[in-house]
Parts: structure tokens; sequence; C-alpha cells
């Protein structure tokens, strides 16, 4: 007999909407904090230490440990650089190629993750999730204008290219974190991998930003609507990663 629903079939298709909706207006916010100056490792350290504070605060409060095996550390601590790679590909995308694009080829980590989990042995995609995957990768080509790109490769932008790059790179790196999620850490409850993740990922971004491996990369917002954006990315990002 199937488990119950945790939530009602409506009200857990509105918590997805408002999830998506989150996620696509962290990365808006991101683009409008880019055009003003911020940094962005400082998006990063901004949007990881907030979650992480309330991430913490949820851990406390429902009194659980992080108690991992050695195993079990190993992987989340890949986890955690995975996402803080996935977080700098994403928003370096997003800094150089319309938002609405970047999501568009970001958003083709789950055929990466079917593609994956069946090179490392897992079930093979079915012919119909095949086939649907196609026509999904054919749509991309020509959302991102491919066959005119390659007719004029004389006229294709070096920003254009860098852009469609860090958005593959932010996919595969995120089907690689889900499939250590899936098949790894699975037995770790949800909050506690989720708060470990944003700690490794932040203290990732603040290696960085020290190091000053990326020139720019903690500058300030110079304008007010710069530091609203921050703000909105933050507060946008928190939700999304919460609801998740």
């Amino acid at each position: 007999m199937s488990a119950p629903a945790l939530f009602p079939r409506h009200v857990a298709v509105l918590l997805l909407v408002l999830l998506a909706c989150a996620f696509a207006g962290n990365h808006i916010a991101a683009r409008i904090a880019f055009d003003h100056d911020t940094g962005l490792l400082l998006a990063i350290l901004c949007r990881a230490g907030v979650t992480l504070l309330v991430l913490t605060g949820l851990v406390l409060w429902q009194r659980e440990r992080p108690r991992l095996t050695p195993a079990h550390w190993r992987w989340q601590v890949l986890l955690g650089v995975l996402i803080a790679a996935q977080s700098f590909f994403i928003y370096s995308a997003v800094a150089r190629i319309p938002v609405a694009l970047a999501l568009l080829i970001a958003n083709v980590a789950p055929i990466l993750l079917v593609l994956l989990t069946w090179a490392l042995g897992g079930s093979a995609p079915t012919r119909r999730a095949a086939v649907l995957m196609g026509v999904i990768m054919f749509g991309l080509a020509f959302a991102l204008d491919v066959p005119e790109r390659l007719s004029n490769q004389g006229t294709t932008e070096a920003q254009w290219l860098e852009g469609i790059a860090f958005g593959f790179a932010a996919a595969s790196v995120f089907a690689c974190a889900l499939w250590i999620t899936d098949h790894k850490l699975s037995s770790v409850r949800g909050t506690v991998r989720s708060m470990l993740t944003m700690l490794i990922v932040f203290s990732v971004a603040a290696v960085a930003g020290v190091s000053g491996v990326l020139p720019g990369g903690v500058s300030l917002p110079g304008s007010s609507t710069g530091w609203t954006a921050l703000a909105c990315l933050v507060a946008l990002y928190g939700l999304g990663f919460c609801l998740l």
C-alpha cells in the first residue's frame, strides 16, 4: 500500500509553482544585481549565508544532529563543492546571456541525470523518454539559434559562447549533484544535508573571495537598485531552497 501524500494535489502543485517562480526570480534579480556592479562571489556568499542561517535554525528546532558516516561525509563534501560550482556557472551564464536562455540551458540537467544514471549502471531510459529528450534537445538547438550561428560563425559573439558553455556546465554539475543526493546521501535527513551543503558552498565562496581568484568577485553593488536586487536574490533563493 502506497504511503499517503504529504500534501493534497492542489497544494503540491501550488508549492511547485511557487518553487519555480522563486528560483526564476532569483536569477532575474541576479542579472539586475550584476548589471549594477555586484560581485558574483558576493551574490553566492549572501544567498548561501542567509540560507545557511535559516536551515541551521530549522535543524536546531527539529533537534537534528549531523551524524554522518565517513563515507557520507566524503560524498557530502563533494556535493557541496558541486553545488558551489553550479552556483558559479549558472550566475556566470546569467551575467552573459538572457536569463530565460540561461535557465533553459541549465534545465537540461534532468536529461543529463537520466543519461548519467544509465551510464553508471542504472536503468536505461524508455523509448518514450528518449524521444521526449530528443525533442527537447532539438527545440533547445533552435532556441539557441544554432543553425543561424553556424552559418555566420564570424559574427558569433564570444560572450554568447561563454554564456552557453557556462549554462551547460551548470547543468552537468547539477546532474552529478542530483545523482549523489539520490544514490549516496538519500539516507541523510534533507534539512541536515541542505544545511551542510550551504555551509560548504559558503566556505568555498569565501575562500575564493579571499584568495582573489576572481577579480571583482566580492564587489559591492554600485547603486540602490543593485542592493535591492541583491536582497531579492537572497530572499528568493532562500525561499526556493528551503521549499526544495
